[in-house]
């Protein structure tokens, strides 16, 4: 945020790395004293993010191997190495669901049910609200991994993205924007 700034003005949304990188984000910005934004939504938090468990310790990596049309078991193994190397996989840098997420914003993740990465998304947001943050957790019947990207041709992805930003706006300061005035992602 630029000096200036109200962090009451800030939202951030990230779907996949993306996600678990803006987390990472936050934790390091906490972590200097810097502020946090109003709130935060992640869809399906992914594969190379430090918002999942890079031990791979989750019973959907493999329960779900058959039902993810887009990652396997081998394949988050691979971004897992990528992204830590040999370095250890359980620092809450490398996955916040070992460890410390106080601080946080409150935040909105939204999880596909046919993901590997499933579990990880759940236990992070237990995580997340062990730690004092408020999480709301929603977990699409049947979906994919960041489904939300079918908007207009996927019913469950325009209502996902309608509560997203109804969570988002409503955590703004007063009158940024008027949530009466938001139309509906179509």
């Amino acid at each position: 945020m630029s000096a200036g700034s109200d962090r009451r003005d800030v939202v951030v949304a990230a779907g996949s790395a993306g996600g678990g990188l803006s987390i990472a984000t936050l934790l390091a910005a906490g972590a200097a004293g810097l502020p946090q934004p109003a709130a935060v939504v992640l869809f399906s938090p992914g594969p190379t993010s430090p918002w999942t468990d890079l031990t791979l310790s989750g019973g959907s990596i493999r329960s779900k191997e058959d039902a993810d049309p887009i990652f396997t078991e081998a394949d988050v193994r691979a971004y897992a190495d990528l992204r830590v190397g040999a370095g250890d996989r359980a620092l809450p840098l490398a996955g916040p669901v070992s460890g410390g997420l106080a601080g946080l914003p409150p935040l909105l993740v939204q999880v596909g049910a046919n993901e590997v990465l499933l579990d990880d998304a759940v236990r992070s947001a237990g995580q997340a609200g062990a730690d004092g943050v408020e999480v709301t957790l929603e977990v699409g019947p049947g979906l994919p991994h960041v489904f939300q990207h079918h908007y207009g041709r996927l019913e469950e992805a325009d209502a996902a993205l309608d509560r997203a930003a109804r969570f988002l706006t409503a955590r703004l300061s007063a009158g940024r924007p008027d949530p009466g005035r938001l139309a509906p992602v179509r």
